[in-house]
């Protein structure tokens, strides 16, 4: 019971995080139909901006200024650049997004070096939430639940509860229409991925200090995003919810299972006839098979389930 209840605590923070780091990315893609390679690499960006920010003036302005920041800097991406490939297809503005993924890498590393920084979890923040089973649940993790919770209720009331909402909606489908009511379209587009970027740096305000802030750290995270958001159904967000949460409990899990694959087949009734493979089964352990869990998810949804576990279309 102990084990299964602080793996469950784990799994769902880490679950949030990634729900936080791929919200934007759904939002974007659901939204514009842009797949954004260069999503991580706002995440990673948010994280430095946050970490200088944090030098001057502390981490509660950092978790304010580094959002707004990386969000200018995504809206002026898309007005100057993404805007002018678009009209090309998905293709040139998929290549132009991982171009700069890669720009922004350089940069970072010229700026801030090639090592991690020192980027800390804020004192009011560093000690214990509470104690279960003798364990200390750490406070920043359930901070960092509350924001993704927070995040999660704002974006849905902003996208279903506004005009604003209505009117981003509506210009993804019928944008002759909402031009001709007088709406600004690619502005519209502009705030979007502005705002898409905008959480992906709220992320790594949030992640970056709870991880390890370096210029590693877009590429460690970037593939697991693509998981969430196919997993969970191109452009959906719930789907992209229920896809973090499954993926952080399930990687969470494995990780804590001390055990080999072979005894874990044997408990479920799996028998195997083979020697050889039975023989490598047993030495391997569950744990070292846990970074493959969530590519295999993927491999399976794709299968059977093309269009993710909510989703409304297949690519």
């Amino acid at each position: 019971m102990e084990l299964f209840t602080i793996s469950m605590l784990n799994g769902v923070s880490y679950g949030l995080l990634l729900f936080m780091l791929s919200s934007g990315l759904t939002l974007i893609f659901s939204m514009m139909g842009v797949l954004n390679f260069a999503h991580a690499s706002f995440y990673m960006l948010g994280a430095y901006i946050a970490y200088t920010t944090t030098l001057f003036v502390g981490f509660w302005p950092a978790l304010v200024v580094a959002p707004l920041l990386v969000g200018l800097l995504g809206a002026l991406f898309e007005k100057y650049a993404l805007r002018r490939v678009h009209a090309f297809g998905h293709v040139p503005e998929l290549l132009i997004t991982f171009g700069l993924s890669y720009i922004i890498l350089e940069l970072v590393q010229l700026v801030w070096g090639t090592s991690s920084v020192d980027y800390r979890v804020p004192d009011e923040l560093s000690g214990p939430l509470f104690t279960i089973y003798g364990t200390q649940f750490p406070m920043y993790r359930g901070f960092m639940m509350g924001v993704s919770i927070l995040m999660l209720i704002a974006i849905w009331q902003l996208l279903t509860r506004t005009r604003i909402g209505l009117v981003i909606q509506a210009a993804l489908t019928h944008p002759e229409t909402v031009e001709t009511l007088g709406h600004n379209v690619p502005r519209v587009f502009m705030l979007v991925f502005g705002g898409g970027a905008a959480l992906a740096g709220l992320a790594g305000v949030i992640g970056g200090n709870a991880f390890v802030t370096e210029p590693g750290m877009a590429a460690t995270v970037g593939s697991i995003i693509f998981v969430v958001v196919v997993v969970g159904g191109m452009g959906s967000l719930s789907g992209a919810f229920l896809a973090s949460i499954l993926i952080g409990v399930i990687q969470t899990f494995a990780v804590a299972i001390d055990s080999s694959l072979m005894s874990l087949l044997a408990r479920v009734g799996v028998e195997i006839t083979s020697e050889t493979f039975g023989y490598v089964l047993w030495k391997l352990k569950v744990s070292q098979v846990a970074p493959i869990l969530p590519y295999l998810f993927l491999v399976l949804i794709l299968i059977f389930r093309p269009r993710g576990l909510l989703g409304t279309r297949e690519g």
